[in-house]
Order: structure tokens, then C-alpha cells, then sequence
């Protein structure tokens, strides 16, 4: 099978150094945060898994509404993303993620059924499964 889209994005200096995609766009310096430690003032690895894992996760909620009756505009989805790390206590370290899912138009019961199905076809989630725990949240307005 062929990937639908791929993209290459090069790291140097690790946690204080920069990420570059091939095309471009994505051209940003990286700082450990000043809770672990560093100088903060630029984005961190965590910080750009939680903006990835909601943009997805917001749009996985699109697209599994797409034969229902209830359809979800974009601008009904609000998709908080939240990671965090944490020792794995073999010296190691672990993420967790949380996804605070706020939708605008659905009931409550229609809401958990549509963020269920999403979270089943989301690539992030489907690449965290079994991996990372992942909590989620829904409400609706």
C-alpha cells in the first residue's frame, strides 16, 4: 500500500536546536521548557505533538460525521490537546495525552459516539494505541 502523504522534517541540536521541513514551511527553533530545566522561549517536542494529535484529532471528527445525518462544521470542533512526560520508572520516559473535545450541535450521547469513532480511524491515536495513555473528554456547547 502507498502512503497517502508523507513529509520529512530534519532535527539538529536535538531539544535546543532547530526542526526543518524539506518544503519549508515548518523552519523553527526548539528550547527545553523551563520546567525540565532549560531556557524555554521557543517550542518543544511535546508542544508540537499536542498541536498535531488535536489538528487530527479535530479533523477525525469531521470525517466520521461525514454520512451522518448530524454533520460537524469545522468551526464546531474545539480539540485541546494536552502531553505530558513522565518517568517509565526503567530510566526511561513516557507521554500521556489528554484531548479535551468541546462540539457545538450535537447532543451529549452523539458527541461520545462521534469523538468513539474518531478516536478509531485518527492516525495519531491509532499510532499511540497500546502505547501511550490517552484520555479523553467531551462536551458539547
Amino acid at each position: 500500500m502507498s502512503a497517502l502523504y508523507s513529509t520529512r522534517v530534519t532535527a539538529i541540536g536535538g531539544r535546543s536546536g532547530t526542526i526543518t521541513s524539506d518544503d519549508g514551511l515548518l523552519d523553527l527553533p526548539l528550547a527545553l521548557p523551563k520546567e525540565l530545566g532549560g531556557k524555554g522561549g521557543a517550542t518543544n517536542p511535546e508542544q508540537l505533538f499536542a498541536a498535531g494529535y488535536a489538528a487530527c484529532f479535530e479533523n477525525a471528527v469531521i470525517h466520521v460525521t461525514r454520512n451522518k445525518d448530524a454533520k460537524v462544521k469545522d468551526d464546531d470542533i474545539v480539540v485541546i490537546g494536552t502531553v505530558g512526560m513522565e518517568p517509565n520508572g526503567s530510566g526511561g520516559f513516557a507521554l500521556t495525552v489528554g484531548l479535551d473535545v468541546t462540539i457545538t450541535g450535537l447532543d451529549q450521547a452523539a458527541a461520545e459516539e462521534v469523538v468513539e469513532a474518531a478516536h478509531q480511524v485518527c492516525p495519531y491515536s491509532n499510532a499511540v494505541r497500546g502505547n501511550v495513555d490517552v484520555a479523553i473528554s467531551v462536551s458539547v456547547n
